[in-house]
């Protein structure tokens, strides 16, 4: 079944491409990774970390550039199976060599792994390939999982997913992120387990300490109240938008997460003040706006540092986006309803250092609250600090483990 499946999505993905985009980038991408290790491979062995997107990547980022400073003579191999990875990071200085990760076939996971010659191979998260697995496993490669997080409801711990779950049992180790984890994967039997948390918190931290000033956006900030708004959508963008056009005393930096220029064109119609977006933007132009839109993309986790409360979208669709992006510079983390999938956005809902709102009246009731009371804007925002720096050490410890 997991074969057929497979086919029948390559099937579906090509039949795609002939009308979307990021079909034929993937087809396209996926097909360009042979000449690539063709090309880039040559008789030294490679440390293999395969994200499937952007968010695994960052998570993987920190075991990647440690090893990167203290072993550079080691080769490393960086694979993504979605465009907005691929294309984002494909020029990503960190690995010697990066390409699309080919469709998990029986043929393409020997062919892959014969050419690539990882020496070890680290799939973040949420990636399981069967068949690659069951190749590096035949060929005595450690494989590592790291920063996995396990639900009952995943196939694995199914009935009818026990055959795809026997390829967790080739792993040589798993680094999960919490004892649930640990103790769905010991229900199949799966014991090589260590809790480790999620390296997402030492990536922030890493991301904090290098971010360098943004003189526009210093300009923007300077001697106001700035409310950040990040990977924001249109459910949220009205609430955020009527409120900031009602509050003469605040600024807004607001990054959406499409850039299209039919939305940002839609965003400006709803603004009433001032605004500008950054790619036009002077440090005059910035002083003299009232909201700054991000145009862009690569700044939003240096821009956080100029909120003094934020705001991380995606909590009126499918899902919050990077809450510890924002919480690493100690400000308050508002977010939307569709949290209680987020580890980390729940934990820090305890700690009291992010706050849920269902509608535009929970939104205003709670600005009002941080503008009437500094000294619970500060605690709020200590909570989130002390939160990130609390659960930081995971890439330190799967590095120590397989890596030193």
């Amino acid at each position: 079944m997991y074969t057929l499946a497979i086919y029948l999505y390559m099937l579906a993905v090509g039949i795609a491409s002939l009308f979307h985009k990021k079909a034929r980038l993937i087809r396209r991408g996926q097909h360009n990774t042979w000449r690539i290790l063709r090309e880039s491979i040559g008789e030294d062995h490679y440390i293999w970390f395969h994200a499937a997107s952007l968010g695994e990547f960052e998570q993987g980022r920190p075991l990647m550039e440690r090893l990167r400073r203290e072993h550079p003579e080691k080769k490393i191999l960086l694979t993504f199976f979605s465009p907005s990875g691929y294309e984002v990071r494909k020029n990503y200085e960190g690995a010697d060599v990066v390409c699309y990760l080919p469709f998990d076939t029986a043929l393409n996971a020997r062919k892959f792994i014969r050419m690539a010659r990882p020496e070890a191979a680290y799939f973040i998260k949420y990636e399981f390939w069967r068949n690659y697995i069951e190749v590096l496993y035949k060929h005595s490669i450690p494989i590592y999982s790291v920063s996995s997080i396990f639900r009952p409801n995943q196939i694995f711990f199914r009935w009818y997913g026990r055959n795809y779950a026997r390829c967790l049992k080739r792993m040589t180790h798993f680094f999960v992120q919490n004892e649930s984890s640990r103790k769905l994967l010991a229900t199949i039997g799966v014991t090589q387990v260590t809790i480790v948390g999620d390296t997402r918190f030492d990536r922030v931290l890493d991301i904090m300490h290098a971010a360098k000033p943004l003189p526009i956006a210093e300009a923007f900030a300077s001697g106001n109240r700035v409310l950040v708004a990040g990977s924001s959508w249109q459910p949220c963008e009205e609430i955020l938008i009527d409120y900031f056009n009602r509050h003469d005393d605040l600024r807004l930096i607001l990054a959406p997460h499409v850039v299209s220029e039919d939305h940002l064109r839609e965003i400006e119609a709803k603004l009433r003040r001032p605004f500008v977006r950054y790619t036009n933007a002077t440090e005059k132009s910035a002083r003299q706006a009232h909201c700054l839109i991000i145009n862009c993309y690569g700044l939003l986790s240096s821009i956080y540092r100029y909120a003094e409360v934020a705001y991380v979208g995606g909590g009126f669709g499918v899902g919050i986006h990077n809450v510890p992006e924002a919480a690493v510079y100690g400000v308050p983390v508002i977010i939307g309803p569709n949290n209680k999938k987020f580890r980390e956005a729940q934990a820090l809902l305890k700690a009291g250092g992010c706050f849920e709102i269902q509608n535009a009246e929970d939104f205003n009731r709670l600005m009002q609250h941080f503008h009437d009371d500094p000294a619970a804007l500060k605690a709020a925002g200590d909570a989130a600090a002390h939160y990130i720096s609390d659960n930081a050490g995971a890439a330190d410890l799967i590095y120590e483990a397989t890596l030193r």
